[in-house]
Parts: C-alpha cells; sequence; structure tokens
C-alpha cells in the first residue's frame, strides 16, 4: 500500500511539474496561457510533494528550484510599487446585464478618476455615459454585444480607434503634461477559446498609439502570461501593483482586471456596485519607468 501511495505521489508530483513548465510556454502554444493561470497551485503541489516523497537530490532539486522560483515570482506581484503622481484611471467591467443605478454612478463620481475605461457596456447600462457627461465630458464609445467606452475629464484631440468586435477603445486626451492615449481592453477567456487570435488582432490597434499609453482591462487573463506580456510590450507599459483578485467565479480569486502604464503608480480595488468583477484604481505616472 506505501508503495502504491509514493508512486501514485510521484505520478501526481510529475505531472504537476510538467503543468507548471508547460505553463511558461504561451509564446509556443495557447495552452500555456492556460495552465499560466494554475501557476500558484501547481508550483505549491510541486514543492510540497517534492519535500514529502525524499526523492533523490538529482531529483528534487530541479522541480525545487522550478516550483521556488515561480513562487517567489508570484510573491513578488503582491508588493506594492512607488507610488505615480499624476494620472488617475478607473478600470470597471459593468458587467451586460448590470442596470444603470444611482450607486454605480456615485461610485464613479466620487472615485476622483480623471479618466476611465469600461467594459460590458450594453443597452442596459449604457445610459451610464450621458449621466456622467458632465463629469466626464470627452467621451469614446465603442457599441456592441460587449460594448466598450473611455471617459476623461481631459479634452479629446480627436484620435481614437475601434476595434471590429470585443476588444480594444481607445482615445487620445491632451492631459497637464501632453496628449496620452487612453486604452480599455476586454479580451476573450484563454485557449481552448479564441484569446490568442484576439490578441493577435488587436496588435494593429496596439501599435497605431504613439506616445505615453495607459490600459485598463479586463484580460481574462493573469498578467505574467504572454497574450498579457506582448500587450504590455506593444504599448511600452507594465502592470501596476499590486496584485490582488477582483473576480471569484466558482470561489476561486482571478486576478484579471488591472491598469498597465508607461510609468510607477500604485493601484487599489474598488466596490463591485452590481457587477461580477470589482473596479481597479490606480494613480500613474506618465514617464517610463527607469530599469
Amino acid at each position: 500500500m506505501r508503495r502504491l501511495s509514493r508512486l501514485v505521489g510521484i505520478a501526481f508530483l510529475a505531472l504537476s511539474a510538467l503543468g507548471l513548465v508547460a505553463g511558461y510556454g504561451g509564446a509556443l502554444h495557447p495552452a500555456g496561457d492556460s495552465l499560466a493561470l494554475l501557476r500558484l497551485p501547481l508550483a505549491l503541489i510541486c514543492a510540497l510533494l517534492a519535500l514529502a516523497l525524499r526523492w533523490p537530490r538529482r531529483l528534487v532539486w530541479p522541480v525545487g528550484a522550478v516550483a521556488l522560483a515561480s513562487l517567489v515570482g508570484l510573491a513578488m506581484t503582491k508588493l506594492p510599487q512607488p507610488e505615480g503622481e499624476g494620472i488617475v484611471i478607473q478600470h470597471r467591467n459593468l458587467w451586460v446585464w448590470n442596470p444603470v443605478s444611482d450607486e454605480m454612478e456615485a461610485e464613479l463620481r466620487d472615485s476622483g478618476a480623471d479618466v476611465v475605461t469600461l467594459s460590458e457596456v450594453a443597452p442596459r447600462n449604457e445610459a451610464l455615459l450621458a449621466r456622467l457627461g458632465d463629469l466626464y465630458p470627452y467621451q469614446h464609445y465603442c457599441p456592441g454585444r460587449w460594448g466598450q467606452a473611455v471617459l476623461s475629464r481631459f479634452p479629446g484631440t480627436g484620435n481614437t480607434l475601434c476595434s471590429e468586435g470585443r476588444g480594444i477603445a481607445a482615445m487620445q486626451v491632451d492631459g497637464p503634461e501632453g496628449p496620452f492615449w487612453v486604452a480599455g481592453i476586454h479580451l476573450h477567456w484563454p485557449w481552448p477559446h479564441e484569446q490568442a487570435d484576439q490578441v493577435e488582432d488587436l496588435m494593429p490597434y496596439l501599435e497605431q498609439m504613439e506616445g505615453p499609453v495607459i490600459v485598463g482591462g479586463d484580460f481574462n487573463m493573469v498578467p505574467w502570461s504572454h497574450a498579457v506580456r506582448r500587450i504590455a510590450r506593444a504599448t511600452r507599459t507594465a502592470r501596476v501593483g499590486p496584485l490582488f483578485p477582483t473576480i471569484y467565479p466558482g470561489g476561486i480569486p482571478l486576478p484579471i482586471d488591472y491598469i498597465l502604464a508607461p510609468g510607477p503608480g500604485t493601484a487599489w480595488r474598488r466596490p463591485q456596485v452590481g457587477s461580477d468583477h470589482f473596479g481597479v484604481q490606480a494613480r500613474v505616472s506618465l514617464s517610463e519607468q527607469q530599469g
């Protein structure tokens, strides 16, 4: 019985280690990004089983090193970052079935955000745009089943982008330090769904945005994935931390909504206000991060 238990443990460890390593392979196949969602539990399983099974060192060390590196990398995403100065942005997935409410309007009015990116703007809630017109007179709305919008206190320059279908809504605004782009992104679920193809289709839009870019998004993916890293490289941005869960499907905490910016900044979570997602707000700098 003990031998059988050990064999089962070894098989489980081997599969977990394989899944952990494959989760770094999103550039080779989009299934890697799907496995990246499981990086934390897989790393913990590998670390604990490698110790419990008392493998020979030549087998434990490689598995343990990969697991430890993964855990350290994940722990660093929780660390606060230097506080940015300048632009306050809020991103919010409204949820298509979420009706307009006084509470939702009050949340955005009280947030102090200079710019707002909204996902899942739909007939049930699109009246929110008009209700906020006095506070955010400069608006860019890309309608559709999964509509997206950008709202701004700052005047628009006239440059805007809408992707074909769900994906990106972007508007260039004239801020206190000059023009910058505000982009809202909403990705599909990862493989076996079409997230990788969607990111590929978004590249021409992202590459059109010259100068500083701030991105607020429901990425439906963790920030260490290949898909999100492609978006960050194309927009010359990095995620603003710390990282925190923004949705709990089936009680599972997932950090899939966040802000990308060219300079340092600090993010915090905002209430759901009838949505299935928490909002994310950040204060960021437009100057590029050093190093």
